[in-house]
């Protein structure tokens, strides 16, 4: 299958192109800045607000599926950017859904479009009203209503953790300031934001395990949860993750991190997903023992957008 993931130079999609490549698939991807370093993969440089760019590279590639993941994905920074959030997230999606007409796509939404959900309504459905309430959600929600115009696949990630994710996020951020206390470079003392927040983790490689599964069977117009499907509290990962790194410190909250809206939870029903076969065969710790080799080895995260 001739498969085009727009951002195959983030986070996910780089995972996602490496374990394609591996199978029957041959794969094409779009970047904008700096090229990607991926083996067996076609490039284009296309980025989601130059329409042409975008049909260039669909009319070129001819793809039988576009797995749409270029955005900008940081809840937090979306509140200091909020047109630059819509222009890519909704008018860019926009942009790429008019390139690929006829096409089979595969959409990458969030689990923040489900904004605040009460505890006894846990874990979360497909088929929950939506009520984002953070910039970022509102541009993804919008997102998911032009998408499903088109029969889209969309993909409600909660939250995907490993190696490769950017440094902006938290897990992340957690683990970029252990290394630098285990190099001697800062005080041994933690910067964090919200930790009471809970939150259903997905090993990376689970997550484009199921993106694959998606791309071949995933129902057109149907949204699903992608996820662990068990949540745990921001606080826990990071004492886990503390654990995993050996590394003795302190922990403070920086108001600088804290969110002006903060979900207290988001926990996914997977069933969905699941029904077509696919389930998650890694753990959180799996997850933070993979991102914590990979900030030790000093391996080069990508920013949150791509």
């Amino acid at each position: 299958m001739r498969v085009l993931i727009t951002g195959i130079s983030g986070f996910v999609g780089s995972r996602l192109a490496g374990h394609l490549t591996r199978g029957e698939h041959d794969v094409a991807g779009t970047y904008i800045r700096e090229v990607p370093e991926l083996t067996g993969v076609k490039l284009y440089e296309a980025d989601l607000l130059d329409p042409d760019a975008l049909q260039v590279a669909v009319e070129d590639f001819r793809p039988e599926v576009v797995v749409h993941l270029a955005g900008l994905s940081h809840v937090g920074e979306s509140w200091t950017r909020w047109g630059e959030y819509f222009r890519v997230n909704t008018l860019g999606t926009e942009n790429l859904l008019r390139a690929t007409t006829g096409v089979r796509v595969v959409t990458a939404s969030s689990a923040e479009v489900y904004g605040h959900v009460p505890d006894e309504d846990q874990p979360i459905t497909e088929d929950r009203t939506l009520a984002p309430r953070s910039p970022y959600a509102m541009t993804k929600a919008a997102a998911e209503r032009l998408a499903a115009m088109q029969g889209a696949v969309v993909v409600r990630s909660f939250n995907i953790v490993g190696p490769g994710q950017a440094p902006n996020f938290a897990l992340p951020s957690f683990a970029g300031q252990l290394a630098q206390i285990r190099r001697q470079e800062r005080p041994p003392v933690i910067r964090v934001g919200n930790l009471a927040a809970r939150r259903d983790f997905l090993h990376v490689d689970d997550a484009v395990e199921a993106y694959r599964l998606l791309l071949e069977e995933g129902e057109p117009g149907e949204a699903y949860n992608l996820a662990g499907g068990r949540a745990y509290g921001i606080g826990e990962a990071l004492e886990r993750l503390i654990a995993v790194s050996g590394v003795e410190t302190d922990v403070e909250v920086d108001p600088d991190r804290v969110r002006p809206v903060e979900i207290p939870l988001l926990e996914a029903d997977t069933s969905r997903l699941r029904a077509l076969g696919w389930s998650a065969t890694r753990t959180l710790d799996d997850a933070l023992k993979d991102l914590w080799k990979a900030t030790i080895g000093h391996q080069t995260a990508p920013t949150g957008s791509c």
